[in-house]
């Protein structure tokens, strides 16, 4: 089942895909640092933006593969069989 949040995600277009994206990596640095300083109320802060940021990743690279061409994706499916062998 999709969480609330990756629905909220696949709604932004491209531009506010990037933008929120910045925002988020922004914002766990600086969440970053303060836990380093002086500590933060609550360390599961960290994780959940971790976890934001990767759903939104994720979304960026699903819309590059869906924007593929047909010769794009068969030099993918190439270099992913080869990666399966090793």
């Amino acid at each position: 089942m999709a969480t609330k949040k990756y629905l909220e995600i696949q709604e932004f277009n491209d531009q506010e895909l990037f933008s929120e994206l910045n925002e988020t990596e922004k914002q766990y640095q600086k969440l970053r640092f303060d836990h380093a300083v002086k500590g933060i109320d609550n360390p599961l802060l960290l994780r959940d933006m971790r976890r934001d940021i990767a759903r939104l990743n994720t979304e960026i690279r699903r819309r590059e593969i869906s924007n593929m061409s047909e010769v794009e994706l068969a030099g993918r499916s190439k270099t992913r069989a080869r990666r399966k062998k090793k």
